[in-house]
């Protein structure tokens, strides 16, 4: 009997439903060749459905959300939409609720894909950072005296909790650990200036480490690590940090990869649901023109596949993607690839069918 796994699939706004397209295509070529099934449900989640009903996330399709192992996710994000009720309604709702503490992204650099960092190649770029996904200043704990006056005040509180510090950076030592690679931690903060926050990071993280001995830790204040990954990217093997400072370093890390184009990110619930997403966001301005790159989406695909325990099918992706960038397709830019969204689908699913 096939192994049968159910998801849910949010293709959302903008080119999301078409790289969606691309992944299930891709998907489905894993599945065949590896003998396991997906059973996908799709939700109407994202601005069309908000302009038209008012509802980002209604109660009973989170609480549907909840039985599934995973969720597949193409975009978020819609123009005639005021930025912020639709992250804040949907994204931001789904990692809270359902407690997905866990933003990991994957910085590595494929062979045949260009870099902006001069004589660094794919041996120098291969990382991965673990963010913190449900705390500090995303916690929306905050508010505004005198709005809309000369003497307007704006707070926003960075909330950290010792159990939710806890639990991500030990996920980060065992990660660390798992990679295989220098089992190598290095925690990113800034507590020369933070000076509460990220002293409870910094002693939980050196209390935890000692649990792994076999996994070497060191630290660099934020603004070091941006000079680094850029100067020094062949440094890092996983880095830990918080929810802020990771949202900022990940895109960094992107640009380094080769772009929006190939980035993909998994919020993680190790015991629960969790979510998998290119991180590019909706780009609108090219919905319905199949100028898109698919890939992070195939790569946000083959992280669920990993997750869902299909390590093969998920080696078997990556290598496609691998093939597809080295000599497939003329750049990652979307509108620059040489070959429709379509068609970059196309040539990595059969390369997974291919094997």
């Amino acid at each position: 009997m096939k192994r049968r796994y159910e998801i849910a699939v949010i293709p959302g706004d903008g080119t999301g439903p078409e790289v969606i397209r691309e992944g299930m295509k891709v998907l489905a070529a894993a599945a065949d060749r590896f003998g396991f099934h997906l059973d996908a449900v799709h939700y109407d989640l994202g601005g069309e459905r908000y302009l038209r009903t008012g509802e980002t996330l209604p109660d009973s399709v989170l609480g549907e959300l909840r039985r599934f192992r995973a969720i597949y996710l193409g975009a978020i994000g819609h123009p005639d939409v005021r930025p912020g009720i639709l992250e804040k309604g949907i994204l931001l709702r789904i990692r809270f609720e359902l407690d997905q503490y866990i933003n990991l992204r994957p910085v590595k650099l494929y062979p045949g894909v260009e870099t902006p960092l001069r004589g660094k190649g794919p041996a120098d770029i291969d990382f991965t950072v673990v963010r913190e996904n449900t705390e500090d200043l995303y916690a929306g704990i905050g508010g505004f005296l005198k709005k809309g006056t000369p003497d307007e005040v704006a707070i926003q509180e960075m909330i950290y909790t010792r159990r939710g510090v806890e639990r991500c950076v030990r996920y980060a030592y065992e990660y660390a650990r798992a990679r295989g690679g220098r089992r190598k931690l290095t925690f990113c903060g800034k507590t020369n200036v933070l000076t509460y926050a990220h002293d409870l990071w910094q002693r939980v993280f050196e209390e935890v480490g000692r649990d792994y001995p076999d996994v070497a830790r060191d630290y660099a204040h934020v603004d070091a690590i941006c000079m680094w990954m850029i100067k020094n990217p062949e440094w890092f093997d996983v880095i830990v940090t918080s929810n802020m400072f990771g949202d900022i370093i990940t895109d960094l890390g992107a640009i380094i990869q080769g772009g929006m184009g190939i980035a993909a990110g998994g919020n993680l619930n190790p015991g629960g649901t969790s979510m998998f997403e290119p991180i590019g966001g909706s780009a609108p301005k090219y919905t319905g023109r199949n100028q898109i790159n698919p890939l992070a989406a195939v790569c946000a695909g083959q992280m669920m596949l990993d997750f869902l325990g299909e390590r093969e099918a998920a080696a078997a992706v990556e290598r496609a993607v691998m093939r597809t960038v080295n000599g497939g397709i003329e750049s990652l830019a979307a509108g620059r690839m040489g070959r429709g969204t379509d068609e970059v689908g196309d040539m990595v699913a059969g390369f997974v069918a291919e094997g």
